[in-house]
């Protein structure tokens, strides 16, 4: 399914030998900017490859060595998306929270008084928050977008959190939603997230993608004690045993262990790579529904930037095995795109040194080794 409603492609690499020339030639000592350098470098192909496939006005490799550089790098109407679900494992004790907590912050999220509405505004996001079934809806008169798949998940060590329909209604919700937003002038889309439980899917997710045992997936969450983590851990256990059999693609481990939040945010990014635009990945979850989109199509990897490394303690792991570096690392565990949000400066940054930043010849500046 997710291979015929998505048509995701690589960026292209045929611009990469301007973009690297004009990066070195600016007044720096080669590689004297860092991780903004590789920044610069990932934007700029993204951006030429949609101008490419958008205008044509790139036809061949030596007319686009000479024009490549020339075409100015842009961040245009950055937009947040967070996407909120409630799981039905939540209501076994693997939280601190109530499932009942999912709907009361994303009454916050609308009043404007959560952590992500304070750094939207201070980063120039625009702020969507998409219900994509919590137990308890909010009217669309707040603002909330309506995407429900469900009044959310099953427990899934009792059974299937979910169908592979709802999986493919998700997807394709999340890819309408993406296109209208791309339309609209979007270049940057920041994906976050709100759901009590959330933790556990996505390391239920985690640990049946990669094949690796549940211990070195499942963290504290929200701050969970010790003999809740194990609880928490016997119950992703006994979920990946109990559809051990059936674990077979990756679109069955999502609607086995995953949740709504995570089908969508799956199909944002896949949305995003195929309109060749830059994706901001959150922490723990939001890399959950990176690395699976990573295994439906490789080729998203192209358009993914990884805000930063979170506390919990797969996210590390996961951003291994996805070759990703993050921007930042400052220990935060609380979701909902907060760390996206935050790194949103560093791609400004890289942004305004490839446009603005002088080269040696315009500087004046001769003899530099």
């Amino acid at each position: 399914m997710a291979q015929s409603l998505f048509s995701v492609t690589a960026a292209s690499r045929q611009y990469d030998e301007a973009i690297e020339h004009k990066i070195n030639q600016k007044t720096k000592p080669l590689g004297a900017l860092g991780q903004l350098e590789s920044l610069a470098m990932q934007i700029a192909r993204v951006q030429y490859s949609r101008e490419s496939e958008l205008s044509h006005t790139l036809v061949n490799r030596t007319e686009s060595s000479l024009s490549a550089t020339h075409l100015p790098l842009s961040i245009t109407q950055p937009t947040m998306l967070v996407f909120a679900a409630d799981h039905g494992i939540a209501a076994y004790g693997v939280s601190i929270a109530p499932s009942e907590v999912t709907t009361q912050m994303v009454h916050n999220f609308m009043q404007g008084g959560a952590a992500i509405n304070v750094f939207c505004r201070q980063m120039g996001f625009d702020l969507h928050v998409i219900d994509c079934g919590m137990l308890q809806p909010i009217s669309e008169s707040t603002g909330v977008i309506n995407q429900r798949l469900g009044a959310g998940t099953y427990a899934m060590h009792l059974q299937a959190a979910m169908s592979t329909a709802q999986v493919h209604q998700g997807f394709a919700l999340a890819k309408q939603l993406v296109t209208r937003h791309v339309k609209a002038g979007c270049n940057i889309l920041a994906l976050g997230e709100m759901g009590i439980g959330n933790t556990s899917a996505a390391s239920a997710v985690m640990a049946a993608l990669l094949h690796v045992d549940v211990d070195l997936c499942v963290g504290r969450g929200t701050g969970i004690d010790d003999v809740t983590l194990i609880k928490k851990s016997q119950l992703i256990n006994q979920a990946i045993e109990l559809h051990r059999t059936k674990l077979t693609s990756v679109e069955a481990i999502l609607a086995h262990l995953g949740g709504f939040e995570i089908v969508q945010m799956t199909g944002a990014i896949l949305a995003a790579a195929e309109q060749k635009i830059i994706v901001l990945i959150d922490g723990f979850i939001a890399t959950a529904a990176a690395l699976v989109a990573v295994k439906l199509a490789p080729q998203s990897s192209d358009y993914l930037v990884f805000a930063h490394e979170s506390h919990e303690q797969g996210h590390k792991l996961m951003l291994q095995q996805l070759q990703a570096t993050p921007l930042l690392s400052l220990g935060l565990r609380l979701g909902e795109g907060t760390g996206a949000a935050l790194a949103l400066p560093l791609l400004q940054a890289a942004v305004n040194f490839y446009n603005q930043m002088a080269s040696f010849k315009e500087a004046g500046i001769n003899n530099v080794v």
